[in-house]
């Protein structure tokens, strides 16, 4: 039996649904860290977007089903919905292709706030490798802090690491006209039925990115439209750009000092917080403004305090084979 008939023969707890298009570099980590899941044999579908690299040839060394989109199709929401509408489990897992979990007991924490029915989606934890850049890991910091919130009563939330139930997607399947931001879009709906969302810290992933400048402001910017699109009376202006561009840039520059790494760091943390801020400023041009409580999640920097410790965990994570160190060392943040 192939991998596929034997993913497609099982009736799994949940599916992953991962989107890809040119993850060799990546696809092969995240694969290997769900085969070392407490939770076993989940269903896995990948959904490629065109890859013309060996992202198919490596994904075929694992029980996957692959599901193809056209490029000209593609959006994040169309990919999604076609690889659920393929899935079998009563729950739906989200990954981004260019994560990979750092516990085994990644799955078990994104399950578990599935047992109180009024929770509608969970997200988990995403920090940095040893080469994140630094103002990137100040994002990480300040959208997946170590403490949860098992009862999150607004939208925010991310799909690169996160569960939710097949039935409400069925009642609501993401939207496939936004250029980002489906995630925000759904729970903003679920949100709106009654429904709350649930922050496990414990379900922690590391999500590699390797933009360039050009990359990040082409994913703020996209960012910024759907969000436009989803709160048509929202706005952000030029005050607004020099304000949180200046202050995020101090921010950085001052935590990268008390960690000793600002010479290794300020060219980076100037050009990405640029590129950001510079980005969502062109995607929300001519829009009204923004709700605070969104502003304080999505733009405003980490504080000045400094980063706490995690507390320690009591379980091993994944020893990856390319890895050299600990995948838990393997963070820009002062642990």
């Amino acid at each position: 039996m192939t991998g596929e008939q034997e993913a497609t023969t099982r009736q799994p707890l949940c599916s992953i649904i991962i989107r890809a298009n040119n993850e060799e570099r990546h696809i092969g980590r995240l694969l290997a860290g769900i085969q070392q899941q407490t939770i076993r044999q989940p269903e896995i579908i990948l959904v490629d977007s065109g890859s013309t690299d060996a992202t198919l040839a490596i994904a075929q060394q694992y029980p996957v089903r692959v599901v193809h989109i056209p490029p000209a199709e593609f959006t994040f929401g169309r990919s999604l919905n076609l690889g659920i509408a393929a899935a079998q489990g009563e729950f739906i897992i989200i990954a981004s292709a260019h994560v990979y979990p750092v516990y085994p007991d990644w799955l078990e924490h994104l399950l578990a706030p599935f047992s109180d029915p009024q929770v509608a989606l969970v997200y988990g934890r995403q920090r940095g490798e040893a080469g994140t850049r630094f103002s990137e890991n100040q994002v990480f910091a300040r959208w997946y802090p170590e403490r949860g919130n098992p009862a999150q009563k607004h939208p925010f939330c991310n799909n690169a690491n996160a569960g939710i139930r097949r039935d409400l997607w069925e009642e609501h399947p993401y939207d496939e006209t936004l250029s980002g931001l489906e995630d925000l879009a759904w729970a903003r709906w679920a949100v709106g039925k009654g429904y709350h969302l649930a922050y496990i810290a414990e379900a922690e992933v590391v999500h590699v990115h390797e933009e360039q400048p050009r990359q990040v402001f082409n994913r703020y910017r996209r960012e910024a439209m759907a969000f436009k699109h989803i709160y048509p009376q929202e706005r952000f202006g030029l005050r607004d750009f020099l304000r949180l561009l200046s202050s995020n840039m101090a921010s950085d520059i001052w935590h990268a000092s008390r960690q000793d790494v600002l010479g290794a760091s300020w060219r980076s943390i100037l050009w990405f917080r640029w590129m950001q801020f510079w980005g969502t400023y062109q995607g929300f041009r001519q829009s009204g403004p923004l709700t605070w409580q969104l502003r304080q999640t999505f733009y405003y920097p980490h504080g000045i305090a400094p980063i706490p410790a995690p507390p320690g965990r009591g379980i091993q994570p994944i020893q990856y084979n390319d890895l050299a160190e600990d995948p838990t060392m393997q963070s820009g943040l002062d642990r």
